[in-house]
Parts: C-alpha cells; structure tokens; sequence
C-alpha cells in the first residue's frame, strides 16, 4: 500500500488545505463562525482577486478555483477582514505572517522507491538542528553532511521541529504552520530532497512535531475559529489545544493531519511528539492513540517510529492499544540522563535533584528502563512514573545530550567541557552498549566546541518577555539564579548567540580520537549478536562499589559478554565475592574493547582480571569482556 495523506475522520471527508488537482485547486478550511470565505490572489498577477468558496454544513468552506495552480500564492478572506495564510498552507515563502503558497507534492519524482522505512530495533538516532548543523543552515547544505552520518554508525536522523514560525532563528518549538517546512530552510522539495538522500544511504529521517501549543508569533487559528484552543488545561508554553471539548473534531482533523501531511507527503520514517503530558484529551480516544494510528495508516507500507517525549514516565503511551495503551514505539528515558549528568558534573540541582549518579541507578536503568516507577519524587513532591514491566528495552531511548539538556547549561556547554574526559568516555560506552535505543545529540560524536543555547529570533516586545522567561526558568538551577549569572546569560534574539551554536566539520579531524570511539563502539554494537539483540533479559548487573558496577549479558549459545564501568578512583575489588566477574564454565574473559585505548586518547587498555587473583578496574574507565572458551583441559573441569 503506498504512502497517502490520511482522513483523521470519516473515510473519504475531503482534506483540508489546498490540494491539486486535474480541475486546478481545491480549497477547504474550518470557519465555523464565518458568514463567507474567500480565496485571494496574493500573486503579482492579478492581486487582490477573489473567488467565493462554498460553505458546508460543519462549518468548512471548500472549493476548487481553476484559475489558481501550483506555486501561486493565495490567502484567505473571512467575511470582509484582512486576507489570512492559511492555516493548513504547505509552504510560507515570506514567513507565517505572508501569502501562502500552493504545492503540488505529486510534482516530486521521489528515488526511494521500496524503501521500508524502519523497525524499532537496531536504530540509532541522531538529533540535529537543521539552522546549525551546517554554515548555510539549510535542508540543501545538510545533504552533505549526510555520508559522514553514515561513516559514523548511526541509523534514524531526528530533525529538530520544521513547523514554520516567524523569525530567522529558531529552534523550531515556536512552531504555527503545521503543514509547512520552515522557509529558512528551503522549500517543500528542499526537504524532499533531503530525505531522499538520506534513504539513499541507508539512513531514516523522523521529526520532532509539536502539537501542545502554538508559537506566540504568526499563529492566525483564533482568527478561523474560537474554538481551537482551551484555558481548561495548564500550559507553560500557552494554551492548548482544544482536542475534547466542544467543537474538538476540526481540531484533531487539523493536528492529525498535519502528522499524516508530513509522513505521507515526506516519506518521513516516523515522529517525535514534544511533550505529550500537555496534550491534554479526556476523550475515549485519547489524540495520542488516534494520531498513532493514523500516521500509520498514512505510511502505507512503510514502517514507521512514534518517539514521545514525556515528563511523567507513563510507559502506556509504548503499550499496544489492545492492552490499553496508545500504541507509540519508544520514550525518551529523562532517568538515564539525569543519572549521567549528576555523575559526570557531580551536580544535582533544579530537577537534577532526585538523581545521585551511583552505581546502582546505572545497573537498574539497563534492566529496567525508567528509575522512577511510582516512587515519591522529592523534586516534584509526588510520585513519578509508572512500571515498565515487558516493555522491551528498544523503547527506551537513552542519551547523555540532548538540545534542552545541553542548552539548560550556562552557556550552551557540551559535557566534554564539564567532566573528564575519562568518566565521558566511559559513559558514552555504557549508552551506546547498553540494549535501549541510543541518541546523539549532533556534534557530540567529535566533542564540538559549539555550544548550543536557546535562541529565538521574535520582535523586540516579544523577544523581551522570551528572554524574561528564559531568565525564569534557568533559575531553577540556584547558581543561574544569582544577579551575577542572570546578567550574563545569553540574550536568545541576538544574532551572535546563534550563530555561535553552528558546528565547525573540521573538528572531526581535529577531534579525531573522539569520533573513532564513538565509531567503533556503534560496530561494535552492530556487528556483537549479543549485544545487538538488545535484549534486557539477558542482562544482568552487580555494584561493585558507589562508583562501579559491571552488566554481563548472558546470550546462550551466542555467548557471554562483561561490561566493567568504573567512574571512579581506582577500584582494587580483591578479593572478588561477586558471582557476575566469574566467567562461564570452562572459559576465560578476554579483552575486547577498553575507553582507555589510547587511539580514543586514554592511558593505555588494561585487562581488569587478566592476573586471575581478583580485580582492579582502572579509574574513569570502561572495559568490554567476551567469554571465550579456556584451553583444552583433558575434559576436566577447569
């Protein structure tokens, strides 16, 4: 079955936008409150003429005008006020506040013909911000970096959100065309273009899609209906949308769709829903569930990804929906990070405060996913998250950066600056060893010296209140609260603080030791059967001191693997009363791979065990052990 928009309603109800077709285009849109809606010519051509559309008895207003076709520019006129884009336009060429533009996506010769999109399993994600992975910023440029993506080992590139928003900076998160790629970027084909490259080189493509709000800049919904969006529920980031009160359908119809647009018409191999704890739904279906199945629908025969994000830890959003669930693949795992960070830095404030970075939290994230599973979580002063049970390990995303993590720093800064480089390197082999799905944060691989920080470009009395709350919510963290550290932290909508968060390519050579153990450990991961099965019930853990621990994978006739992970001083475990370090019957541990390499810049690699008399791990170190079996002993037992 290929790929194709899907109706988030009843089978066959018209989609909204403007689509075309052999008769010209087709215009629909919700105006439940408008008398009459208008089609504008907003071209050169013939500005200003209109074309009535007819109402329908929900409150739409469709249409097809032969006289408009692709690439022409339209707006939309309710009763007689101003001309509006559309709200469903697939591209803004001047911005959200300009003409939109009519896009044939059936005018795109795509090269991916039987590609099957990707299975949850084996992935490794990548998460970049298209305005700074590249000097130009652009979808275009970012092609080029895609074979060193490749080299490197990862498998799924997750893009920061595309949604068109105002300004000529911005994460993304301020998104209000839900339909259209950010025109900084490029245009429709320039995205196109991008993923069919990518898929070219074996490589997925999935988006991180924001449906809990809409930016402050550019969003015209209210001016269509009343009815979009609710005060009934809290939002840190405005007010939500309306997915279950009265007049909700349109509603779900256009979020929904705007999913479906961007799987079907972009052959994106899945999404990354931003903060679905704010997409509030009482509904029996809740919008989550629904839009999962959609976006399916809408693939086709591809296989896609549904990633959410969640603060609270409800793995129902990764259970089936015949087991009540809503029927996403994976969550990103806040628990592993936090754990990370607190032991990297030695710092645990702001919502850092619940994690200790011991040995213990690192044993049980690998056995068990989330650390918090219903537990009193003092940050919040209530109980966080709910049991894993059999979720699979796969749907766990693990990560040690990520674009909130590395720019809730000061200064945007990378771990590298903020830990040795020795526990760094121990760490970054634990997450990208360990059996859930891991994720780089772009430029990680090569330990870039580009921080990235929030930016946002809005005009000046906006961007004034957006840097009071960029101000307010650092403050959590009580060094960034003192007068000194709030003066000083970096103004979002100045034109240097994002431009300094672009990366420079030539620290891969540069910073060469850095990317060849992130190489070779994602080998490692892909070629080992054992630890590519990601399997966490083959997995084992014992602490051996606050700071150490070990994870032996137990795989059957596959064999045994030992992973030894010390973040501290040198540990002298002799004598040994721990089960776990005896190797298999008849076998001995032989050194596989070691952070202490010194082609990564470490010390030299040692065997732990090598002298059999006990164990001395070295300090900030990591060591991968493989069972293999002992010399022939005469068939007596060893």
């Amino acid at each position: 079955m290929p790929a194709r928009d899907c109706a988030p309603t009843a089978p066959g109800r018209p989609l909204l936008g403007a689509r075309v077709d052999a008769d010209g285009t087709r215009f629909r849109v919700w105006a439940p409150t408008a008398r009459q809606v208008h089609v504008v010519d907003a071209g050169p051509g013939k500005p200003g003429q209109r074309w009535p559309l007819a109402p329908e008895p929900d409150g739409h207003f469709s249409g097809t005008v032969p006289e408009i076709g692709p690439g022409m520019l339209y707006r939309y006129q309710i009763d007689d006020g101003e001309p509006l884009p559309d709200p469903c336009s697939s591209f803004q060429p001047d911005g959200p506040h300009g003409p939109s533009r009519v896009v044939d996506h059936a005018a795109y010769t795509w090269r991916d013909d039987g590609w099957p999109g990707v299975p949850l399993s084996g992935q490794v994600i990548y998460e970049l911000h298209v305005g700074t992975l590249t000097p130009e910023g652009t979808l275009d440029a970012a092609i080029a970096r895609l074979p060193d993506l490749r080299e490197l080992g990862v498998t799924l590139l997750e893009l920061m959100p595309l949604a068109e928003c105002a300004g000529r900076w911005n994460w993304g998160y301020d998104g209000v065309g839900l339909y259209a790629p950010y025109h900084v970027y490029g245009d429709p084909d320039a995205l196109k273009r991008f993923v069919d490259a990518a898929h070219a080189l074996g490589l997925g493509v999935m988006l991180d899609v924001v449906y809990n709000h809409l930016g402050p800049d550019g969003n015209y919904l209210r001016a269509f209906s009343p009815h979009y969006f609710t005060a009934r529920y809290p939002n840190e980031w405005g007010d939500a949308f309306n997915f279950d009160g009265p007049d909700s359908q349109p509603v779900r119809d256009h979020v929904i769709g705007s999913a479906c647009h961007w799987i079907a018409q972009y052959h994106l191999d899945g999404l990354r829903l931003d903060a679905t704890q704010s997409m509030h739904d009482a509904s029996p279906v809740h919008i989550v569930t629904e839009l999962a199945a959609q976006a399916r629908e809408a693939a086709g025969a591809r296989q896609i990804l549904l990633v959410a994000e969640n603060e609270p830890q409800h793995t129902c959003l990764v259970r089936p929906r015949s087991a009540g669930g809503h029927g996403l693949d994976a969550m990103w795992n806040d628990d592993f990070h936090h754990s990370a960070r607190v032991a990297l830095t030695g710092r645990h404030e702001g919502y850092f405060h619940d994690h200790r970075g011991r040995a213990q939290e690192f044993v049980s994230a690998l056995r068990h996913g989330f650390l918090f599973q219903g537990q009193h979580y003092a940050w919040q002063n209530q109980p966080r998250g709910t049991p894993t049970g059999d979720v699979p390990a796969a749907a766990f995303v693990h990560f040690l950066q990520n674009h909130d993590q590395v720019a809730n720093t000061f200064y945007g800064q990378r771990l590298h600056e903020l830990t040795s480089p020795g526990r760094l390197r121990a760490l970054t082999a634990l997450t990208l060893l360990g059996p859930q799905t891991p994720m780089l944060f772009m430029g990680q691989e090569f330990a870039a010296s580009a921080p990235f920080t929030f930016f946002a470009d809005h005009k000046p009395e906006l961007a004034a209140k957006v840097f009071e709350g960029r101000r307010a919510f650092v403050a959590q963290f009580k060094p960034y609260a003192t007068p000194a550290a709030q003066a000083a932290l970096l103004d979002p909508a100045d034109e240097a603080t994002f431009l300094r968060c672009k990366l420079d390519w030539a620290e891969r050579r540069h910073h060469a030791p850095v990317l060849a153990l992130h190489q070779d450990v994602l080998r490692l991961r892909r070629e080992d059967p054992v630890i590519a099965a990601q399997d966490r019930t083959m997995l084992d853990g014992a602490v051996l001191s606050e700071h150490a621990f070990v994870m032996r994978w137990r795989g059957g006739s596959l064999g045994e693997r030992l992973l030894a992970v010390n973040l501290g001083d040198e540990l002298d475990f002799r004598p040994g009363p721990e089960p776990l370090l005896a190797p298999p019957e008849n076998s001995t541990w032989e050194l596989t791979w070691s952070s202490d390499d010194p082609a990564y810049g470490g010390p030299g690699a040692v065997h732990p065990g090598e002298d059999n008399k006990g164990w001395m791990l070295p300090g900030e170190s990591a060591v991968l052990l493989r069972a293999v079996p002992c010399p022939a002993s005469n068939g007596e037992p060893r």
